[in-house]
């Protein structure tokens, strides 16, 4: 089984930044992929920024220059840099990772509980 908890959400004025962090922990072999994806209400999860084991990074358009991801391979630990809000960031962040677990264990996708991400004008 594998936990994960996500943590840095809040609320800032426009312009501002805040850095998201999603800790993952239980039988974790390795963390292949890893992305953050953002929701409003009515609407599904977008994938705003993602990266892969080899390291390779990809933004949405609307994010690009201001996000940036980032991991702690050690810490199986990814972080989510949001520099220069806007309102329209406004939502609920969540985490999500496809981890393998190792020999006799299964792969999973898993994902954070979410956490809130307020833009005030």
């Amino acid at each position: 089984q594998v936990q994960v908890v996500e943590s840095g959400g809040g609320l800032v004025q426009a312009g501002g930044s805040l850095r998201l962090s999603c800790a993952a922990s239980g039988r974790i072999f390795s963390i292949n992929s890893m992305g953050w994806y953002h929701q409003v209400p009515g609407k599904g999860r977008k994938l705003v920024a993602a990266m892969t084991l080899g390291g390779n990074t990809d933004y949405a358009d609307s994010v690009k220059g201001r996000f940036t991801i980032s991991r702690d391979t050690a810490k199986n630990t990814w972080y989510l840099q949001m520099n220069n809000l806007k309102p329209e960031d406004t939502g609920v962040y969540y985490c999500a990772a496809y981890v393998q677990g190792g020999l006799g264990a299964t792969n999973s996708d898993v994902w954070g509980q979410g956490t809130q991400v307020t833009v005030s004008k």
